[in-house]
């Protein structure tokens, strides 16, 4: 099975998520899954199955629980594949970047800025009256 094959799946990404998390128990994982999606245990136990034998999830006995964990390898590869379409993205995430900062720039400016004082007439004073 692909990476991707994987993936592609949201239950089998969900269990990834929660296991990014750090590790966990099997049980600990089936009751958030089956909470989440509605299916069995046993359907569960065969998700994590399939991310051990695909090599995203490492698994490890302690007395008689079963902790699984993410295994960073495939993660790593499926990143290397994508790293090609990054520049469809960056671009656009780099020029948000820059309209933000642009828009905080701006604000700030705004709050450090004086405020004008309305004069009896309304229109902001820019000579004292005694001036004239």
């Amino acid at each position: 099975m692909q990476a991707f094959d994987i993936l592609g799946d949201p239950v089998r990404r969900r269990i990834l998520e929660l296991l990014a998390d750090g590790e966990q128990s099997a049980g600990a994982v089936s009751g958030v899954i089956r909470a989440e999606f509605g299916i069995s245990q046993p359907a569960v136990s065969q998700h994590l199955r399939v991310l051990r034998e695909s090599g995203f999830a490492t698994v490890r006995a302690e007395g008689t629980r079963r902790l699984y964990a993410v295994d960073s390898a495939p993660l790593r590869e499926v990143d290397i594949w994508l790293e090609r379409f990054r520049r469809f993205w960056t671009q656009r995430l780099d020029a948000l970047g820059t309209e933000l900062a642009r828009g905080r720039r701006e604000r700030r400016q705004q709050c450090d800025e004086p405020a004008d004082t309305p004069s009896a007439g309304g229109q902001p004073s820019t000579k004292n009256e005694e001036d004239t």
